[in-house]
């Protein structure tokens, strides 16, 4: 049998009610597959005796042999708690236990006697004490000399309770779970049968048996995520010759008084060729200012060259509008009828604008999710360009691209995608990315200023205003109410106004009704105003090249890819520009990390790979796409080589046997043709 087999509800299992499945629910375990593939998240080796003098000043886990010396007791928060003295017999040091709400303790564990104890000490110069421990009257009830599971818990449950959960499961004489890979890549790779794998992975009889439990289930798991991938991938378009260049393209590029990067390049012959030879899924990502709407306005012309319709899509009105004008200033010369389209458009407006995309009048529409709405009809749509893309769902997209036949779609990412993410989440894509910035580009200078030395920030960016730039002050909130610690950008208008009061400015924030916020960066655009006091809403698809600071403040409540994208708004010309990133208080370790990758790189790639380790890929991708991700034990951070190993291997399969027909993968198209797989 496979895991998946176990398809019943775990309250038949032994020791599992009501309460308990609900707090097992709590964690997505429902069935005994789940409870079967529900593997510990860390393990506490017992194996070696680890006595208090192995403790060191950080403090630790011990596994020993103690007798206990005396009883006492204190007050702590109006309750009498017990304290018991306790000898370490391995080391001869002293140990202190703290018995919060357990004053039963002082019968069962009685001066005089001895028991083996597993603890996490706390040491205070040469003090060792201890309030979370176990003692017992052997070995095998210490757990000593074993590695127990620590499963991640809810509700009531309690490590005791689903150890003896998972133990009744695998008890059952009739579970024997197959292997599900051929028997000669197991072989290959020196795996261990999969019964054996699931059973180690729970109850490991070795550290060396635990590490290659992982290795196999690992293996597993990646190898049928890349089988998966690579059966759903379209055929590659025909790589013979470049693509046509046409002569709307030939014009908008020779009118530009600049170059294409090589990258530029590339990524357009990559899509050309799609566009010509086949079908085009692509993702085309790259850096903030790298030029991917370029690249995305020439794709365009090449399709509208042809006779085709466009439709680009962002994900806000104040984006799209900003595209929308970008468009029309690069191709309305070129006889390009660009329109703009949102849920705002409405009336006659909306009527002229929707007959024209009917009859095909208009050759390229931008705007936002609207452009799916029922009435909206395109005579000939060949082509959808989505920027932002991870802010839309898989259904939204679709939805767009229905409104043709074979529409060709192209995703923008300015979120550079980690290549092992890229490697599953978009494995069924073609991937284009940018990775060189245009030429006279110069890295942001990039501070981190504690708030309460935040004058000499002040100080520069003051320079920088009798230089004639421009600068962007962020805050997490509107106004405030609420949070009181938290900076907000109506009280920080107040206060800047009153430390630059020459300086004009204006206040931008999500509340500002369209039209104001599109007024505001157009007078911004002109230098009518040299700085914005604004919310996160200037994160994405402002470009000002004279705007040369960007301060964050409480950057520490920020993700990297927001820290990244905001800091993407200055350094957009050959100007030195610089981004400060405020904090306050003492930031968590997590915030410590993200504040120093910010001042060590400038590179979005590597701050995405940073970013996944940090935030995990769920959270990374966001949710639309993460159940995506099944893996329940490989990690696409970790595990890079073993990837790449099963993706070899998956290739080497589907070439002798696409359709997994052969005996030797019989399991593997059980496995994975599957109705819940999808084939």
């Amino acid at each position: 049998m496979f895991a998946r087999d176990l398809d019943y509800s775990i309250t038949r299992i032994k020791g599992i009610g009501k309460v308990t499945a609900a707090d097992f629910a709590a964690l997505g375990v429902e069935k005994a597959c789940d409870l079967i593939t529900f593997f510990p998240r860390a393990y506490d080796d017992r194996t070696v005796m680890r006595t208090l003098a192995d403790i060191g000043p950080e403090g630790g886990s011990i596994n020993t042999v103690v007798a206990i010396t005396d009883h006492s007791h204190y007050m702590s928060k109006g309750q009498r708690v017990l304290k018991m003295s306790a000898r370490d017999l391995k080391s001869g040091r002293m140990l202190y236990l703290h018995c919060f709400g357990r004053s039963f303790m002082e019968n069962a564990y009685p001066v005089g006697t001895s028991w083996y104890i597993n603890a996490s000490v706390t040491k205070l110069g040469s003090s060792y004490s201890a309030s979370s421990f176990t003692l017992a009257e052997s070995e095998e009830k210490a757990g000593i000399g074993m590695i127990l599971p620590i499963y991640p818990l809810s509700g009531t449950l309690t490590q005791k309770t689903v150890r003896k959960a998972v133990q009744s499961l695998l008890s059952v004489r009739f579970i024997h779970f197959d292997d599900e890979i051929p028997a000669s890549l197991v072989r290959k790779h020196g795996l261990m049968p999969m019964d054996e794998a699931v059973r180690q992975l729970h109850f490991p009889s070795s550290n060396s048996d635990l590490d290659r439990a992982r290795l196999t289930v690992a293996y597993t798991e990646l190898l049928h995520m890349e089988i998966r991938l690579l059966r759903t991938r379209k055929a590659a378009a025909s790589q013979e010759g470049p693509a046509a260049v046409s002569q709307l393209e030939k014009r908008l590029i020779s009118s530009l008084g600049f170059n294409l990067t090589a990258d530029q390049q590339k990524c357009l012959d990559e899509i050309r060729r799609d566009l010509d030879h086949g079908h085009m899924n692509r993702l085309l990502q790259g850096d903030v200012g790298s030029g991917k709407t370029l690249v995305a306005w020439i794709s365009a012309l090449h399709e509208i060259a042809k006779g085709g319709q466009v439709a680009f899509m962002a994900p806000t009105e104040l984006l799209a509008r900003q595209h929308a004008e970008g468009a029309a200033g690069l191709l309305s010369a070129l006889g390009v009828n660009v329109a703009f389209l949102t849920g705002d458009v409405k009336g006659k407006e909306r009527g002229y604008l929707l007959k024209a995309l009917k009859d095909g009048s208009i050759d390229l529409a931008v705007g936002t999710h609207a452009l799916f709405s029922k009435d909206v009809a395109f005579r000939k749509l060949t082509l959808v360009i989505i920027d932002e893309q991870h802010r839309f769902g898989v259904e939204q997209r679709e939805a767009l691209s229905q409104k043709g036949r074979n529409v060709h779609v192209l995703m923008m990412s300015a979120t550079p995608i980690p290549r092992t993410l890229a490697m599953t989440v978009f494995g069924s894509m073609d991937i284009s990315t940018i990775y060189t910035m245009p030429a006279g580009r110069k890295p942001v200078v990039t501070h981190i200023v504690d708030e309460k030395n935040r004058e000499r920030m002040y100080a520069s960016i003051a320079v920088e205003f009798s230089r004639g730039h421009q600068a962007y002050f962020v805050y997490p909130r509107i106004d405030d109410e609420g949070e009181s610690d938290l900076k907000d950008v109506t009280s920080m208008y107040t206060f800047l106004k009153e430390k630059y009061p020459d300086v004009p400015s204006a206040l931008i924030h999500s509340r500002l009704p369209e039209e104001e916020k599109i007024r505001i960066l157009d007078d911004f655009r002109a230098k009518k105003l040299m700085y914005l006091v604004s919310t996160s809403v200037v994160e994405v698809g402002i470009d000002i090249p004279d705007a040369t600071c960007m301060v964050i403040e409480h950057a520490e409540r920020f993700g990297l890819a927001a820290l990244h994208q905001l800091r993407g708004r200055v350094g957009r010309s050959s100007l030195q520009s610089y981004c400060f990133l405020v904090y306050y208080g003492q930031p968590t370790g997590d915030a410590v990390e993200r504040l120093k990758v910010m001042r060590e790189s400038t590179d979005g790639f590597r701050i995405a790979e940073k970013d996944l380790q940090i935030r995990g890929p769920g959270e990374f991708i966001g949710s639309r796409q993460s159940g995506f991700l099944r893996l329940k034990v490989a990690s696409l951070v970790d595990d890079v080589e073993l990837m790449a190993m099963a993706k070899e291997d998956a290739e080497a399969i589907l070439r002798d046997d696409r359709g997994l027909l052969r005996e030797e993968n019989a399991m593997l198209r059980i496995l994975l043709t599957s109705p819940a797989e999808g084939s």
